[in-house]
């Protein structure tokens, strides 16, 4: 079993906790300042340096697609909502009624909306591309200010837009 490695990003939107191993991305969750930040970035994998490189080239509007392993737990279920947040475009939305019919289940909204609040590497596993059938922005552990700065950093990028909420 590898070591895992714990370090800190204060990114645009506020601190993140990165874990991992030499392997696979872990973790990329938004660290709540007044909580103890541990980790350190002594001794640390290639591969956690490349995932805070590439969360900064994604903060800076020059990088669209994470080129990084990720792996959390989960069910066969969370698994298969995760992999289809990944197919989710830079700049792009879908709602969590659209999420669950690629999975192939309509009826399975709300658990599929479950799932992708169970997600533990935001930004690259990117659940904050999901909204509201109404085009609403609803749900993300980040909290919902979080979520609209991403999207509407990702459209100003992509196409120009300054707002899109």
């Amino acid at each position: 079993m590898s070591d895992t490695f714990t370090t800190y990003y204060h990114s645009p939107v506020g601190q993140l906790r990165i874990s991992g191993t030499e392997h696979f991305i872990s973790e990329v969750v938004f660290h709540d300042l007044t909580q103890k930040s541990g980790g350190s970035k002594k001794n640390l994998p290639p591969l956690i340096i490349h995932c805070i490189e590439q969360l900064i080239q994604y903060f800076q509007g020059e990088r669209r697609k994470f080129e990084l392993p990720v792996h959390q737990a989960g069910t066969p279920f969370q698994q298969e909502v995760w992999g289809e947040l990944i197919g989710i475009p830079f700049g792009k939305t879908i709602s969590y009624l659209e999420l669950a019919k690629r999975i192939g289940d309509i009826k399975a909204t709300r658990a599929v909306a479950a799932a992708n609040g169970k997600n533990n590497i935001c930004i690259i596993v990117p659940c904050h591309r999901v909204i509201g059938s109404n085009n609403n922005l609803v749900g993300y552990s980040g909290g919902l200010w979080r979520k609209k700065w991403l999207l509407e950093m990702e459209g100003k990028v992509a196409y120009g837009i300054q707002t899109l909420f």
